[in-house]
């Protein structure tokens, strides 16, 4: 480590001897590589099955579409691409040479009669074009100084017919320029069990006028807008064949096929993959038998999809840098990027710490892996414990007492213990010496700082932060603590150093910055629970730093 010039610092001490909050690492969990999980990455093989997600439970694209929102406002119906229609309502208004105003119904012949100009043919006319239509009409009588403004009034209602695989066939009312939308909507939607969204066809007179695929509806909002007449027939048909998408997705989701041949490139359009999706799985069924292939997205893109595959998306690379932090007394950034190899020292070299501040012969890292490894092992050890007393037989009644007594200490114990956070931190510092291991993207390093004090914790009567006073023992810190409370075990006392290393008070000669933990006594006359227990509480002492009391 490069040495700055001293300065002035001055130090805080938290109750559980750990760093001051200020100079503890801030999470970042949210921009560090996940670990590895079954799910997501499996090398060369690919992903494995996702515990039992069946491909029924998986909704097809657009099953969100049909929740009541097209049906809540109804279009006017004047919009400049209408066509007017027989039993349309239109205003007129003349001035200059002749003076009009009237309200004029469209025949069911198409026309409009206006005074004195005779019959008007406006029908197939669209809104935007209906001024210019009849201007022209009444031109050719009234040649001079007329001006002429029309406005569509009012549009005669349709009721058309929505059967097929929707969830309310029926006839519903609607006006001519309503979108299929809303009569979809009308109908509850279109069945997401057996309805096509791709298939949507318009009857009228047993034609097909129009086939809808409301695909890039959904993906870019772009959908046809026939205008509907009185009879006509929206039909939805049955659901084609489905591609299943899971994995690293926004959402699973079913794809529906049309009729034409499709690549991983066209269902790449349609799905939303995460940031560093490398991979896909492809499963189904070929000519040949089962099927399956693993490819890069590049190769996948090139990959004819059948009906009733399975593609599982994959990011599958692995970073070639890693991302440690930096807690404790230290100057300059607080996270480096390094290579994946990049090892201790090599990174305490680079960090400039003052030695008048820094106790750099106390280094350790928190580090994730084992702080779930420390966790792990402490639920088995109070499975074990639960196991083995919860569930054991009495043969008198004074026995069964004991075991109830000891069942519900055993039960508040556990629920206590569950709670403990288990810090992770690894001892890398042993006399002095710092090991040169390998660093992992996620590890903590922690510089701490120089003390004077020791803490004092655990069963005592005055938990406190004392001064360092060079040649006194344990006992004659927590003689000045106020002495060991009624639980304390007077011959299980530990120290724990500022690198993290968890000694025995008897065996070592104290240090500044040490913190003495008292632990408790075991209340229970069975040897063996005693013993079971008194292990688990040195264990979490250990891991965590805390003297769990019975």
């Amino acid at each position: 480590m490069v040495a700055l010039p001293a300065a002035a610092l001055a130090q805080s001490i938290t109750g559980m001897g750990e760093l001051p909050r200020e100079q503890q690492a801030e999470p970042i969990r949210d921009v560090l590589e996940s670990p590895p999980s079954l799910e997501r990455r499996t090398g060369t093989y690919g992903p494995v099955d996702r515990q039992g997600l069946h491909a029924d439970d998986i909704p097809p694209f657009g099953a969100n579409l049909f929740r009541g929102g097209f049906r809540g406002i109804r279009s006017s119906g004047i919009n400049p691409a209408y066509r007017i229609m027989p039993g349309d309502q239109i205003t007129l208004r003349t001035w200059g040479a002749v003076a009009m105003e009237r309200v004029l119904p469209v025949d069911a012949q198409g026309n409009i009669f206006i005074p004195q100009v005779g019959p008007v043919q406006v029908q197939g006319t669209s809104a935007a074009e209906l001024n210019g239509r009849v201007e022209s009409a009444i031109r050719r009588v009234f040649r001079d100084n007329v001006s002429v403004y029309t406005n569509l009034q009012g549009v005669q209602p349709v009721a058309v017919f929505v059967t097929g695989f929707v969830n309310s066939p029926g006839l519903y009312a609607g006006v001519p320029s309503d979108s299929l939308l809303y009569f979809l909507d009308q109908a509850s939607g279109i069945d997401v069990a057996s309805g096509s969204f791709r298939d949507i066809r318009i009857l009228r007179g047993g034609r097909t006028i129009a086939t809808v695929d409301l695909y890039p509806f959904l993906l870019s909002g772009e959908i046809p807008r026939p205008q509907f007449e009185e009879g006509d027939t929206l039909v939805v048909g049955p659901r084609g064949p489905m591609i299943t998408v899971t994995g690293d997705v926004s959402q699973p989701y079913r794809y529906e096929l049309d009729a034409a041949p499709r690549s991983g490139q066209d269902l790449l359009q349609w799905v939303q993959t995460i940031p560093g999706v490398s991979h896909a799985l492809v499963r189904g069924v070929r000519e040949t038998g089962p099927f399956s292939v693993y490819l890069p997205i590049t190769a996948f893109r090139d990959e004819s999809l059948n009906a009733g595959d399975e593609i599982v998306f994959s990011a599958d690379q692995r970073a070639d840098t890693i991302v440690v932090e930096l807690e404790g007394i230290y100057e300059g950034p607080s996270r480096f990027a390094l290579p994946r190899d990049a090892r201790l020292l090599d990174l305490l070299d680079s960090i400039p710490v003052n030695p008048e501040l820094a106790e750099v012969r106390s280094v350790s890292i928190k580090r994730l892996s084992v702080a779930e490894r420390q966790r792990q092992s402490l639920e088995d050890s109070l499975r074990r414990l639960e196991t083995a007393y919860l569930g054991a037989s009495s043969a008198t009644a004074e026995e069964a007492a004991i075991r109830a007594a000891e069942a519900e200490l055993i039960q508040n114990f556990v629920q206590r213990a569950r709670q403990v956070v288990p810090t992770g931190r690894m001892v890398v510092a042993h006399q002095g010496q710092i090991s040169n291991i390998r660093l992992q993207d996620g590890d903590i390093i922690t510089i701490p700082s120089q003390s004077d004090s020791l803490l004092i914790s655990g069963e005592v009567l005055v938990p406190q932060a004392m001064i360092y006073v060079a040649g006194q023992r344990a006992e004659d810190y927590i003689r000045r603590a106020g002495g060991f409370t009624e639980r304390a075990d007077e011959r299980n006392i530990l120290v724990v150093r500022q690198n993290g290393e968890v000694v025995s008070a008897s065996e070592v000669e104290l240090r500044p910055g040490d913190e003495i933990l008292v632990l408790p006594v075991v209340p229970t006359k069975n040897l063996q629970l005693a013993s079971t227990l008194a292990q688990i509480i040195y264990h979490i002492a250990v891991a965590a730093r805390v003297a769990l009391n019975i």
